[in-house]
């Protein structure tokens, strides 16, 4: 680019909407500061606020909700003058997992975003946890010392609504080493990653003419990153578990096309507060039982044995159908499902969910 042209770009009004900052590089040492990073940072390639959880249904089994936004920057904004540039892609997906009725609905939303926050109809505000595409929204509010959060998700073509009100009742959690999670062997193989276990749930959820009002638990991540896969990664599998104690567990691995995994990572906080954060060498997922997908064809494992410093683990999905297809909006095809964890003695002692990703296919991000 000739520097005449690079500057005129430069000069361009709004240009620098949606850019982000040096602030939103991802390195070791940066310390999370809030409620800025519960914030946006456009100048990441990629973000989501994931929450997660279960519903309680008298005389049924759960309902277990998944809300995700994602925020992920084109780099048109460097090429392209002016405000109406396309400088971020917003996607959303919810999911409803109703286990008694063995039922899985999805839906989801995509847009284009220039990076004005004060734009009406879709934008992911830096201060503070405030993203929305349309009606679909997701927004955070202090009450004390805790957060709120706020959430709406679907509509009449999605077959479901849900208003979800997630309460914090613990500290958040910071991932890896004060919040910078590890992804790789390199270091920019790395993410900012925090996490909100044990949240209490509302949630009004409507399917057809039916209105209902619940109450359960929930788990939120968020975390952002420029470049989350190492060489030759396809994909993840992740849990994130609510424990019976109060404490909180999450294992991953990067997998590669061969199953094995590439990297490992995680951390247990028990229920009076002690973090115990796992090396790449310290977690280790195995199979158990697997559920091939009437529409994708994908092959997952949706019964494993987890290994951590924390202890053994067998992991169970309570319904194996519950994938979701986003190629109308981010191109994934990935399976998010509420499971339970029990101990080496077959007891129930936590529940949460499992994500795993890249068997459709490598994942692109």
């Amino acid at each position: 680019m000739s520097p005449a042209r690079r500057a005129l770009l430069l000069a361009a009004p709004g240009l620098a909407w949606g850019q982000g900052t040096d602030d939103d590089t991802v390195h070791l040492g940066r310390a999370l500061r809030f409620p800025r990073d519960h914030g946006a940072h456009p100048g990441a390639r990629i973000e989501w606020w994931y929450a997660t959880g279960w519903l309680d249904l008298a005389g049924s089994g759960p309902l277990g909700f998944q809300v995700t936004f994602f925020r992920s920057r084109t780099g048109l904004g460097e090429l392209l003058p002016g405000r109406f540039a396309p400088r971020q892609l917003l996607f959303a997906h919810a999911a409803l997992s109703d286990i008694g009725a063995h039922r899985h609905q999805q839906a989801q939303r995509i847009t284009r975003w220039s990076g004005d926050p004060g734009a009406r109809d879709s934008a992911a505000i830096v201060s503070d946890t405030r993203v929305y595409i349309g009606r679909w929204r997701l927004q955070r509010e202090a009450v004390g010392d805790a957060s709120r959060y706020r959430a709406h998700v679907g509509g009449a073509d999605a077959g479901f609504e849900m208003d979800l009100v997630l309460t914090t009742t613990q500290p958040v959690l910071l991932q890896g080493h004060g919040g910078f999670s590890r992804k790789g062997p390199l270091p920019t193989q790395a993410s900012h990653y925090y996490s909100q276990p044990h949240l209490q749930v509302q949630a009004q959820v409507a399917r057809g003419t039916r209105v209902q009002m619940l109450t359960g638990k929930g788990w939120l991540d968020h975390e952002w990153s420029d470049e989350l896969l190492p060489t030759g990664a396809v994909g993840w599998d992740w849990v994130g578990i609510n424990l019976a104690d109060g404490g909180a567990l999450t294992a991953f691995r990067l997998r590669g096309a061969d199953g094995t995994s590439i990297w490992a990572g995680g951390a247990h906080r028990s229920g009076v507060g002690h973090l115990r954060v796992f090396a790449a060498d310290e977690v280790h997922f195995a199979p158990q039982r697997h559920w091939t997908s009437p529409v994708s064809l994908a092959r997952y494992p949706v019964a494993w044995q987890i290994r951590t410093p924390s202890g053994r683990f067998e992991l169970r999905a309570l319904m194996d159908a519950q994938e979701l297809d986003g190629r109308t909006s981010n191109g994934a095809v990935y399976w998010e499902g509420l499971s339970d964890l029990l101990d080496d003695s077959g007891r129930a002692i936590g529940r949460g969910y499992l994500e795993m990703t890249g068997y459709a296919g490598p994942l692109r991000l």
